[in-house]
């Protein structure tokens, strides 16, 4: 539970070479645009010939008979082509171009054509933006336009009362109805699956086995960080192939009986709402190489509030906890953490469990765990984000006791 074991051993301190992680970088909105061709104006025509009469000069006699120029006719046969071909290229230009140029206003590519009526269920993650929600009804196709989507959430004043959760919806349905049905909630019966915070996939998969009778070993073997990172780029890097950590602790709900790979996108989807897209990992970088020299991934920093989200009790003490890793990596002092070789044993840690070789011994081993060890909180992850600044290298935690420590023999005191 505590940092160090309740050993009188001095932790042993060192440099480690970090591991490098991988930025990453989310965005994306649906964006909506028309297009007006341009009108053509008919070219002018005009010009007539101009005929002289000869003047008449001494010396030479004039015919007593001058026929005069005959006119030159005009075929009205290339003027009827030029029609035809006009409007044939007007035509094509109606029929090819114009869908292709609005293709590249809305996303680069012809609206594929959906049949109206149909009935789909969507999914709204907790914490999407705006944005996000008329993305995920716009490739429902449950609205045919962004833009009307916009407009009807302008005109309800919707903005702020829009709920997340799993509704069931018409194709092309009338947007002001489905901004009725956002602002009033989920419309789907179903059962609820709860993930505490904490979790880790084999839990995960256990719970997921109670309540939808799901095999946990089906669930462990569909939890793939392969299986997923084209979908969700977060996931670049991971180690082990391990979902660990990105299974985002909430209660969902589904219709029916969802399969492991629909659960396991709903949590990503959360992941991506709330941590990933939500939070500021850059400035949150920052700050830690400033102040502790310390470079840290967007994954470093999942690993870290696992970490954390294990010691501690509640989110004053991971706060802490947090600032007491921090300034432990800082001089190169191992973590020495009994959470981190719980995830080896699943359950409590001996002393001879922490003589064990395992790279998530943090008592043997310098620096963060491979992977992360649970799902943490997103207080958890918004503490190794934006930690206290503490002299702490030390702490004691239980049900009943909590010590925090800036020296060893204030440590071995806080639990003699």
């Amino acid at each position: 539970m505590a940092t160090d074991n309740r050993q009188n051993t001095r932790p042993a301190s060192g440099g480690a070479a970090r591991p490098q992680g991988t930025r990453f970088k989310t965005n994306a909105a649906p964006q909506g645009g028309s297009y007006r061709p341009s009108s053509y104006g008919r070219p002018a025509t005009g010009g007539a010939g101009s005929h002289a009469r000869p003047s008449a000069r001494s010396g030479h006699v004039q015919p007593a008979y001058v026929r005069p120029s005959a006119q030159k006719k005009t075929s009205p046969v290339p003027v009827i082509i030029a029609v035809v071909v006009a409007i044939a290229v007007v035509a094509g230009f109606l029929i090819f171009a114009l869908p292709a140029i609005t293709g590249m206003f809305v996303g680069g590519q012809e609206t594929e054509q959906v049949e109206a009526g149909v009935e789909v269920q969507v999914s709204i993650p907790e914490g999407s933006s705006g944005d996000q929600i008329a993305s995920i009804l716009s490739e429902a196709g449950v609205i045919p336009d962004p833009q009307d989507y916009y407009a009807a959430v302008k005109a309800q004043n919707a903005d702020m009362q829009l709920k997340p959760g799993d509704y069931l919806f018409t194709t092309l349905q009338d947007p002001d109805e489905v901004i009725t049905q956002l602002i009033a909630g989920p419309n789907v019966a179903g059962v609820t699956l709860t993930i505490p915070e904490g979790l880790t996939v084999a839990q995960t998969a256990s719970r997921v086995e109670e309540v939808y009778g799901i095999p946990a070993a089906d669930f462990e073997a569909q939890a793939k960080a392969s299986a997923y990172v084209a979908d969700y780029p977060f996931l670049e890097g991971v180690a082990d192939d391990s979902l660990e950590g990105f299974l985002y602790p909430k209660t969902y709900t589904f219709s029916g009986t969802p399969t492991a790979d629909t659960i396991i996108r709903a949590m990503l989807d959360q992941y991506q709402a709330e941590v990933a897209s939500a939070l500021d990992f850059e400035s949150a970088r920052s700050l830690v190489s400033e102040r502790y020299g310390i470079d840290m991934s967007d994954y470093d920093f999942l690993i870290l509030a696992s970490i954390v989200e294990r010691e501690g009790l509640d989110d004053e003490q991971r706060a802490n906890v947090a600032s007491t890793f921090y300034n432990r990596l800082e001089i190169g002092m191992a973590l020495q953490s009994d959470a981190t070789m719980m995830y080896v044993t699943g359950g409590e840690v001996t002393a001879e469990d922490l003589k064990q070789e395992s790279p998530y011994n943090t008592y043997l081993n310098q620096g963060l765990t491979p992977t992360p060890i649970c799902a943490p909180s997103l207080n958890s992850i918004q503490a190794v984000l934006d930690p206290p600044d503490t002299n702490y290298l030390y702490f004691f935690i239980t049900h009943d006791e909590v010590y925090f420590s800036e020296t060893y023999d204030e440590h071995r005191q806080s639990y003699e």
